[in-house]
């Protein structure tokens, strides 16, 4: 489960098998402790929404509105070469 912001509109494509994903940012900023010590946490992480199922929780995602977004995290590689984790989430939740 991760908290953060979405700094940008989802992008929706839909496979060659007809199922939707919405891919989308999720800018995460907290205090954290570690070792005794308070410490600033940012990451920025893609978050991807696969199926028909899972499309009407893009009503969450209002520009600058924070939620909390569960799910599993995957290693992707894109078409460029380069690999990055994912979000694959299965819920999403409005905090605003």
């Amino acid at each position: 489960m991760l908290t953060g912001t979405v700094p940008r509109a989802p992008k929706t494509l839909t496979g060659i098998n007809g199922v939707p994903h919405s891919y989308f940012l999720l800018e995460h900023r907290s205090m954290q402790m570690e070792a005794g010590h308070k410490r600033p946490v940012y990451c920025k992480i893609q978050v991807v929404l696969s199926g028909h199922d899972t499309q009407p929780l893009l009503r969450y995602l209002e520009l600058g509105c924070n939620i909390t977004v569960a799910g599993f995290v995957g290693w992707q590689q894109g078409r460029d070469g380069q690999s990055k984790l994912v979000l694959h989430a299965d819920t999403i939740e409005p905090i605003c």
